[in-house]
């Protein structure tokens, strides 16, 4: 059967399926079946560490929500293999609504955890890299005085040189011989403990927080 292409990105705005996808396996499920998958929940058990229950359970959850979907619908037998429906989720970085607000809130944070084990995971492992790759590597900080508009415009110049290479995951013929999968996580945050500036205006429409594989 020919493999379904992924779409480019699934936005979330339900407090629900915020929610939902706030959980350490379903989000490692979802990351998994955007580079491993198509797989059944007895492989995404032997990926995971987690039964083939709770991997059933969850992937049927991330279904409910539209983030996976059986990969051959119909399909005699008992396990059905699974795929994930986008190369990106997306949800909002503000909103008007608490429920809303209260709920992405909670995935930005969990999303940051995993991202942060993650990294701490790449650091323990980076002397098994060749030294290019070794040197290749950036970790730095800086900081900056900007307005929200900067920000925002700066997050945006910064998505467009990332926007030049994302089209690799689709399809491998892009990749370069000697490419490997590579996280690069960019993020700018007002920093704590400082004093509001004067009449600080009410937020408007915010670009969406987004989480890769």
């Amino acid at each position: 059967m020919p493999e379904k292409p992924l779409d480019h990105q699934i936005h979330l705005g339900d407090p629900r399926a915020l929610r939902a996808y706030a959980h350490p396996t379903r989000m490692a499920l979802v990351g998994l079946l955007r580079t491993e998958g198509p797989f059944t929940a007895t492989r995404a058990a032997e990926l995971t560490g987690e039964s083939v229950a709770s991997c059933s359970y969850h992937l049927r959850i991330l279904a409910k929500y539209g983030l996976v979907e059986e990969a051959e619908p119909g399909a005699p037998g008992r396990e059905k293999p699974w795929r994930a429906t986008a190369s990106y989720t997306d949800w909002p970085a503000w909103s008007a609504d608490p429920a809303v607000a209260d709920a992405a809130g909670a995935l930005s944070t969990a999303v940051a955890e995993v991202q942060f084990n993650r990294l701490m995971r790449a650091r323990e492992l980076r002397h098994t890299l060749p030294a290019q790759w070794q040197r290749a590597e950036t970790y730095s900080d800086v900081t900056l005085y900007l307005t929200p508009e900067e920000l925002s415009e700066l997050g945006g110049r910064i998505d467009e040189v990332i926007a030049e290479y994302a089209r690799r995951d689709q399809d491998p013929k892009d990749r370069p011989p000697t490419a490997r999968r590579v996280t690069y996580l960019h993020t700018g945050y007002v920093a704590p403990g400082q004093p509001a500036p004067p009449a600080e205006a009410a937020p408007g429409p915010a670009p969406e927080q987004q989480e890769e594989p």
